[in-house]
């Protein structure tokens, strides 16, 4: 069994060009940027990703995609959450026969499982990947006896996602109540509780991309004992990280297009709002404050 999963694994972001179909040269760029931004792994397709708007097909072309671009760098962990457990098994499937190192999954998302279902969901989706399982926890219904249950009794399943609000003090009831049988919580929402759950016992991070470079720097100083340099980079980020989540994830590709990953910031989500000037204007100033952190320079 591979060591314990930890650090900042973020979620890439899926390029499309001016009609909507799929950039993948953007894709690899993608992960390039992320291995030499210092990402400890990588996370896709998810919520993220756009992931509900792309086809079966498209979403296990590109899983293969990302695992080939990562040359076996760092793991690669695959969504695979279904609408039901036959779809998530699917997708569990191609992904570790695609060589992804682990999956990850939303219990089904469009329509509330009852508790049973949610088990058999996840125990069919460990029974078809045979690798880690994280539990993708931002939605209501899974309380942390349910996520220990899952921990302890399903060995695939490994470690969690934490969103749900406020997610530290969510963390600090799972890790009380499961215990060693849970080989680590990741924290999302682009980070914005980072340090909190990081004092609470967060083992790593799923942020979006646009930053990674200066998610790894506030990571490399908490692990370094440095609480003053993290404290003070986090400061740093703090408000792209608002911007992104007044914005969505339009700011998300909007800053990749000017890092040189992505040549347009188009969504595939039907109906996703787009940045104004005086957006671009708040744009500029927040990375022109952040700009001196970024490691990578394309």
């Amino acid at each position: 069994m591979q060591g314990p999963m930890r650090g900042i694994f973020p979620v890439l972001q899926t390029p499309v060009d001016s009609e909507g179909e799929l950039d993948i040269a953007s894709l690899e760029r993608e992960v390039a940027f992320c291995l030499e931004a210092g990402a400890h792994g990588l996370v896709f397709p998810v919520l993220g990703s756009e992931f509900q708007f792309l086809t079966e097909t498209e979403r296990h072309r590109l899983v293969e995609v990302v695992v080939g671009a990562t040359a076996r760098q760092v793991p690669v962990v695959a969504g695979v959450a279904g609408t039901t457990a036959a779809s998530a098994t699917e997708h569990a499937r191609q992904a570790a026969g695609a060589g992804a190192d682990a999956v990850i999954a939303l219990p089904p998302f469009l329509s509330g499982a009852h508790r049973s279902e949610i088990i058999d969901y996840y125990r069919r989706i460990a029974a078809a990947a045979r690798v880690p399982v994280f539990i993708q926890h931002s939605q209501a219904g899974m309380d942390a006896a349910l996520l220990s249950e899952l921990l302890t009794t399903i060995d695939e399943v490994q470690y969690v996602k934490e969103e749900m609000h406020p997610s530290a003090h969510q963390i600090t009831a799972l890790l009380q109540q499961v215990g060693p049988a849970c080989r680590g919580v990741f924290g999302g929402a682009h980070g914005r509780w980072m340090l909190s759950e990081l004092d609470r016992g967060a083992t790593g991070f799923m942020p979006a991309v646009e930053a990674v470079d200066v998610h790894v720097q506030v990571w490399e100083a908490y692990q370094a004992g440095d609480r003053s340099a993290a404290r003070q980079r986090f400061n740093q980020l703090l408000p792209l990280i608002n911007l992104i989540l007044i914005l969505g994830l339009p700011l998300c590709k909007a800053v990749l297009v000017r890092r040189g990953v992505f040549a347009t910031a188009e969504m595939r989500t039907p109906g996703s709002g787009s940045l104004d000037a005086g957006d671009e204007r708040e744009l500029d100033q927040v990375l022109a404050d952040l700009e001196p952190l970024f490691r990578v320079r394309w």
